[in-house]
């Protein structure tokens, strides 16, 4: 295993000594016939990781039936 990218075969049956690396601070990227699939890496600490942005879905929901809040005909007897 040389580098930080190592190839899906070679990632499978040297798992442990990855996520050796992984746990010193490494980032390891696997590959799979030359495409990257995948990054281990250390977890983020919650400053590190994206804040959602208010307002980002709006215009995302392009309709909404009129009774979408309504029961459902198959709760109606739990309903009662």
């Amino acid at each position: 295993m040389k580098g930080d990218v190592v190839g899906a075969y070679e990632a499978k049956t040297h798992l442990a000594e990855l996520l050796d690396r992984v746990e010193q601070g490494e980032t390891v990227r696997i590959t799979r016939r030359g495409k990257l699939i995948a990054e281990l890496g250390p977890p983020k600490t919650p400053e590190e990781r994206p804040r959602p942005k208010f307002g980002s879905a709006k215009g995302l929901i392009l309709y909404m039936a009129p009774d979408f809040d309504a029961p459902l005909e198959e709760f109606r007897e739990y309903m009662e």
